[in-house]
């Protein structure tokens, strides 16, 4: 069972900072059935696109192509697990921390993902998250934290690597996911997060 993991907002505290941060995992058994979706509509899409953008973002793209990407992954037998930080209740003191804040909010995701109950505690996991941070270090502590958390919570093999959404078409595919959850929050728009809501099996904020 593959999870595709990616993230929405910024953990900036700045006037200028978004007001929410969410991540947002995607389980599935078939994870080509994802990559199979992000080739079909990136097939469909201009050479203009195609030219100045390599891989599919839903911040890039227009209203339709959005829409096409949503319901066909809609369509797919997944579970969506989101969990939204509300940036205004943070500690000033975890503010400061954001690497560890990070690193928390995206284990208090996997704990909820498992506190479903729909996925077997003995099944074998493979995590597949974005690259986002550039600095060795910190891709070392983050797989390392979720990996060891994980380990203490269930039975299964379970195995995190990190990979850019370039490379990896499943998470392109979550991108459209986060993003349609994000906009709920950040802009009141549900135009995109209707088209998906039935797939979302646990939705929570992270200090309400």
């Amino acid at each position: 069972m593959y999870i595709f993991l990616d993230e929405s907002g910024d953990l900036g505290f700045s006037k200028k900072s978004s007001k929410w941060f969410l991540f947002t995992l995607v389980v599935i058994n078939e994870p080509r059935k994802l990559e199979k979706v992000i080739k079909k509509v990136r097939k469909a899409l201009s050479k203009k696109y195609k030219r100045k953008y390599s891989e599919l973002h839903a911040y890039h793209v227009d209203e339709i192509t959005r829409k096409r990407v949503l319901r066909s992954i809609a369509e797919l037998d997944i579970l969506i697990v989101t969990t939204i930080l509300n940036k205004e209740k943070v500690y000033v003191g975890l503010q400061e921390q954001k690497n560890y804040l990070y690193n928390y909010t995206a284990n208090i995701l996997l704990d909820r993902l498992l506190n479903t109950n729909l996925i077997d505690i003995k099944h074998e996991l493979i995590l597949v998250a974005d690259r986002k941070d550039t600095k060795k270090n910190l891709q070392e502590n983050f797989i390392s934290y979720i990996t060891g958390a994980m380990k203490e919570k269930r039975k299964g093999s379970f195995k995190m690597s990190l990979a850019r959404s370039h490379d990896e078409k499943g998470l392109q595919a979550v991108d459209f996911i986060s993003w349609a959850i994000f906009r709920k929050y950040e802009r009141g728009d549900y135009n995109y997060y209707e088209i998906i809501k039935e797939k979302i099996v646990d939705e929570r904020l992270l200090f309400p």
